[in-house]
């Protein structure tokens, strides 16, 4: 009898998970940092450019980002690319400096944010039970083809449960740390 290849439901799982992640590093909690930024382009060279591979962006304090655009025509482009990016953030340029002050967020704004934190580890959620769909029509399919016996298929659906399970309370603790992340004050 032949065994299911696990890696590969496993491989995909993880790939929700490290999707939420990056979601959650893009949602902004009143405390500064890098990843804040990571997503915004900046039509530099008659392309749409990664804000990265134009800048270094740094953190020198809790409430502050710095950009330091590499070239001082750029500086422009990306000052507009950052206003326009909808984080709710004021840059102001001094020369290719431009300092990005993060605002205290609202109560009313910190709840709004848990909501989409919400909706980002739902989708995860989702995902997940979509790999677990597949792992088990995976395992419906080796049986019927009588590549594994009942007792195995039993065997490695409690498997594909457990992984899941895992990866699911994973997700939950990510949304319980992040929620706990946007509203502290």
């Amino acid at each position: 009898m032949a065994e299911p290849d696990l890696s590969d439901i496993e491989r995909r799982m993880d790939g929700a998970q490290e999707a939420l992640r990056r979601e959650f590093s893009g949602l902004r909690t009143g405390r500064a940092s890098a990843s804040l930024l990571e997503p915004i382009t900046v039509d530099a060279y008659g392309a749409s450019t990664p804000l990265s591979q134009v800048a270094t962006i740094g953190v020198p304090e809790p409430r502050m980002i710095t950009v330091q655009v590499w070239d001082r025509g750029l500086a422009g482009a990306v000052e507009k690319a950052i206003r326009t990016a909808e984080l709710g953030l004021n840059p102001a340029s001094e020369g290719q400096l431009i300092r990005v002050p993060i605002p205290a967020l609202s109560e009313e704004r910190r709840v709004e944010i848990t909501k989409i934190a919400s909706k980002y580890s739902e989708q995860a959620r989702v995902a997940v039970r979509n790999v677990r769909r597949d792992g088990m029509e995976m395992l419906k399919r080796m049986e019927r083809d009588h590549e594994l016996s009942k007792d195995d298929h039993h065997f490695w659906s409690e498997e594909i449960q457990t992984m899941t399970d895992e990866h699911i309370k994973a997700i939950d603790a990510a949304l319980a740390q992040k929620e706990q992340e946007i509203l502290q004050v």
